[in-house]
């Protein structure tokens, strides 16, 4: 990949009034830095500079869900300026504002099981109720393809389709339980399509910000409410010993998501199903980039045990 240029980066930003500009950790579809404009922090997104800048790596389609979250109950970074570029050489680029805040992922990479962490976990469910009780439409993204659940299948399996089969074992037999047992459709939503603790910014018990948009799209709600869910389950990958008290049971959890959308949510078994498929799947695809690096790291090694589990309750959960 093309490095990005950081003196002309910086020169790009001056142009916004951004200065004090700085690189910030993480980002693996994109480049993040930080900054100031009049005397507020600011973060900086980019897409990274040499390839066309499409699916998550399109900066600018995260900004527009940014901007169209803006006056709604759900609490976004607020964009402040755009540049579009000229891909792939000079990438976009966005500045947002910055929000405090922390993000954990208290059953994955483990912490201090406060009570404000728990509650956090209550008021995630809260905020994505919020994020799909909006109408697209209303949002001015009624132009947005839909995608559905049987879409939302076919595309981790052409992931699973590049990795080492033995790391995935049986999983077509997997996919065809989800074909065969797919549910009927919600009305579609905004789905984040990676919503959980790991991705949102809280102080103490409240939720700052929903962040981390790469992979937004139009479609069933229920495919966020799986992800979260199992990800807010000790059980899914076993990676804390002492997980009691970490989270607050996945029931109560789900019965807030729809006391506050109102109604009940059927078929959320089979969309923590195929949450653990699309975990199997990602994480595969971690694996294999992991090995092959000069350096391969330890800890995403010590994950492959876990992906035929993964598959083994997906199946569970769809009889």
């Amino acid at each position: 990949m093309t490095e990005l240029a950081i003196d002309e980066l910086r020169r790009r930003l001056a142009g916004a009034d951004v200065v004090d500009v700085a690189t910030l950790a993480g980002g693996a579809s994109s480049l993040t830095f930080r900054g100031s404009r009049g005397g507020d922090s600011v973060v900086i997104k980019v897409a990274p500079p040499g390839v066309e800048p499409v699916a998550h790596r399109d900066v600018l389609r995260q900004a527009r869900i940014l901007k169209a979250l803006a006056a709604t109950p759900v609490p976004v970074p607020t964009v402040v300026w755009e540049d579009c570029g000229d891909p792939p050489d000079v990438p976009p680029l966005f500045v947002m504002s910055h929000l405090d805040g922390e993000c954990v992922e208290p059953l994955f990479d483990g912490c201090v099981p406060t009570p404000d962490v728990v509650e956090r976990y209550r008021n995630a469910s809260r905020a994505m109720a919020a994020l799909h009780k909006l109408s697209p439409v209303d949002l001015g993204l009624g132009d947005e393809p839909i995608i559905d659940s049987i879409a939302e299948v076919q595309r981790w399996c052409e992931t699973l389709r590049t990795v080492d089969p033995a790391l995935v074992p049986a999983w077509p037999e997997v996919r065809d339980a989800l074909l065969r047992s797919a549910p009927t459709a919600m009305g579609p939503s905004v789905v984040h399509g990676d919503f959980r603790l790991g991705n949102l910014l809280a102080v103490g018990a409240r939720v700052n910000a929903v962040i981390d948009w790469e992979i937004w799209s139009i479609g069933d709600p229920r495919i966020d409410a799986g992800w979260f869910l199992i990800n807010s389950d000790p059980d899914t990958y076993r990676r804390i010993p002492e997980s009691d008290g970490m989270a607050p049971p996945v029931a109560e959890l789900a019965k807030i998501y729809q006391q506050e959308l109102g109604f009940e949510v059927a078929d959320l078994a089979w969309f923590a199903a195929l949450a653990c498929f699309k975990s199997a799947a990602t994480w595969s695809l971690i694996v294999k980039h992991n090995r092959r690096r000069r350096s391969p790291q330890a800890e995403l090694e010590a994950m492959v045990p876990t992906l035929p589990r993964l598959l083994e309750r997906a199946r569970s959960m769809v009889g």
